[in-house]
C-alpha cells in the first residue's frame, strides 16, 4: 500500500477527552452533578496536558506525521472576555512540539465542550453563541495562526441532529415498556458515533433538571451534544461560516473545514428512501454552508442499514465494538466515495477507527480501512490524509474510560504509556 509522498498518516485526540482537569468546561460541571448521566468524571484523564511532549515523541517514533487535536475553549477563555494568556502560550507549545517531532498540526477548535459560561448564556441555541465562538476564532488565529496550516473549526457539526433523531427513538422504546428500553439502549447507543448512556439518562431525568438549573442556570442546558433544534443546526454553521471569515481575515492562508459524522447509509430493497432522506439530514443539507470550505473532515467508524420500515439492527452475527457498532472498516471508502459526489474539495479522514481490547484486530480494522482510502486515492479523490482515532485509550464521554480506541495504553494509576502494536502498524504506511 502506497500513499502520496505528502499523504497525512496520523492519529486524533480531543481536549477534554485526554487533557485531564478541563474545570472551566460545561462537561466537567455535568460530570460532576449527583445524578451525572456519566459512568465517571474526565478527573486526570491521560494527564496529556503535562505528558503531551511524551505522546507526541510516540506518536512521531512509530512514523505518524500528522496529529489531530484540539484546543479548549474554555481553557482559552475561562470566564466571558478574559482571554488567559499561558493557555495560548500552552497550545504554542504544542503545536511547536509537533513541529520539532516532524509531525503536522491539524487544529480543531471546538470539539464537543465549551465554556460553562457560554452554556449559561443560552449555548448552542442562543444567537449571540455565533459571535463568541467567531471572537475566539479570532483570539487563537491571532495568536497562534502563524504556526498553523490547517483548522478544523466545529467537530461533528451534525451531531446535535443525530442525537435528536436517537433520541427520540429511544423515548419511543421506553414508553413502550421498561423492558423494551432496557433492551433497546444498546441498540440506540450504537447507531451514534459518540459515547452517550441514553438508558441511564432516562433514570435521571427526573433529578437532571433541578441539577442542571444550580448548575447552568436553566434546566435544559444547551451543551454542544444536546438535541439540536433545526434553528440551533443552521446556528452551528453560522457558527463554523463566522468563524471561517475571522480565521482567513487574518490568516487567509490557513486551510480551514469542519468534520461531519458520517455513517455508511446502505439501502436493502425498499429501504432506498430511507437511506436518501437519512444522508440528506446527515450530509448533504450542509452543502450550501461549507461548498466554499478549503477541506471537510470525514468522521466514519461503521455502517447503518435500512429496509422496508427504515432503519435495522446490526446484522445477525455480525462482530461488534465494544461500543455495539458493526466492525465494518469498510464503510470509510464507501462514505468517501458518497461525500464525494457532493462536495468537491479536499478531504481529510480526521477519524476512524475501533473500540476494541484485541489489538489484532485493530490492526487488520486499520488495514482494511487504509485500503479503501487507497482505492480513493488512486481514483482520483482528493483524499489528503488519515487520522485514526484515537492516539491513546481515553476518557469517552458519558461511558468513561471503558472504551478502547487508543494506539496507545494508557495505565491511569500510573500514567504510564505502552505503545500497541496498530501504532508501529499504522506508522508504517507513512514510511
Amino acid at each position: 500500500m502506497a500513499f502520496p509522498k505528502n499523504f497525512f498518516i496520523g492519529a486524533a485526540t480531543a481536549a477534554h477527552q485526554v487533557e485531564g482537569n478541563n474545570v472551566h468546561s460545561d462537561y466537567w460541571l455535568q460530570e460532576h452533578l449527583p445524578h451525572s448521566s456519566f459512568t465517571e468524571p474526565s478527573g486526570a484523564a491521560c494527564d496529556h496536558y503535562n505528558r503531551y511532549e511524551e505522546d507526541i515523541r510516540l506518536l512521531a517514533g512509530a512514523g505518524l506525521n500528522a496529529y489531530r487535536f484540539s484546543i479548549e475553549w474554555a481553557r482559552i477563555e475561562p470566564e466571558e472576555g478574559q482571554f488567559d494568556e499561558a493557555e495560548i502560550e500552552h497550545y504554542r507549545s504544542v503545536i511547536r512540539c509537533c513541529r520539532e517531532n516532524g509531525v503536522e498540526p491539524i487544529v480543531t477548535l471546538m470539539h464537543f465542550t465549551s465554556p460553562a459560561w457560554l452554556i449559561r448564556k443560552g449555548g448552542w441555541e442562543a444567537e449571540s453563541t455565533v459571535e463568541y465562538f467567531r471572537r475566539y476564532a479570532s483570539c487563537v488565529t491571532e495568536k497562534l495562526g502563524s504556526e498553523i496550516n490547517y483548522i478544523c473549526t466545529i467537530n461533528e457539526a451534525n451531531m446535535g441532529l443525530q442525537l435528536a433523531a436517537i433520541s427520540k427513538r429511544f423515548m419511543l422504546m421506553a414508553e413502550q415498556a421498561k423492558k423494551a428500553a432496557a433492551s433497546g439502549a444498546k441498540k440506540a447507543e450504537g447507531t451514534v458515533q459518540v459515547g452517550m448512556n441514553f438508558e441511564k439518562m432516562m433514570e435521571n431525568m427526573k433529578f437532571a433538571a433541578m441539577e442542571n438549573a444550580q448548575a447552568f442556570g436553566t434546566p435544559q442546558p444547551q451543551i454542544f451534544v444536546s438535541a439540536r433544534t433545526p434553528e440551533g443546526d443552521k446556528l452551528v454553521m453560522r457558527a463554523h461560516q463566522a468563524a471561517k471569515a475571522a480565521i482567513k481575515a487574518i490568516r487567509p492562508e490557513i486551510k480551514v473545514g469542519l468534520t461531519l459524522s458520517l455513517h455508511d447509509l446502505q439501502a436493502l430493497p425498499s429501504g432506498e428512501g430511507f437511506a436518501e432522506a437519512a444522508w440528506d439530514e446527515e450530509f448533504r443539507h450542509y452543502l450550501p454552508y461549507i461548498e466554499g470550505d478549503d477541506f471537510l473532515g470525514v468522521q466514519n467508524y461503521t455502517r447503518t442499514q435500512y429496509g422496508p420500515q427504515g432503519q435495522l439492527p446490526c446484522p445477525e452475527g455480525a462482530e461488534l465494538t465494544q461500543m455495539d457498532y458493526e466492525f465494518y472498516p469498510e464503510a470509510l471508502e464507501h462514505v468517501i466515495r458518497k461525500v464525494r459526489e457532493d462536495f468537491k474539495g479536499d478531504l481529510i479522514v480526521t477519524e476512524n477507527g475501533v473500540a476494541i481490547s484485541d489489538d489484532a484486530r485493530r490492526v487488520e480494522f486499520i488495514r482494511r480501512a487504509l485500503a479503501g482510502v487507497e482505492n480513493c486515492v488512486n481514483d482520483g479523490i482528493p483524499v489528503k490524509g488519515y487520522c485514526y482515532w484515537s492516539l491513546m485509550d481515553n476518557f469517552e464521554w458519558q461511558k468513561g474510560f471503558s472504551m478502547t480506541f487508543g494506539l496507545i495504553a494508557v495505565d491511569r494509576a500510573t500514567q504510564q504509556r505502552t505503545p500497541k502494536e496498530s501504532l508501529a502498524f499504522l506508522g508504517s504506511f507513512a514510511k
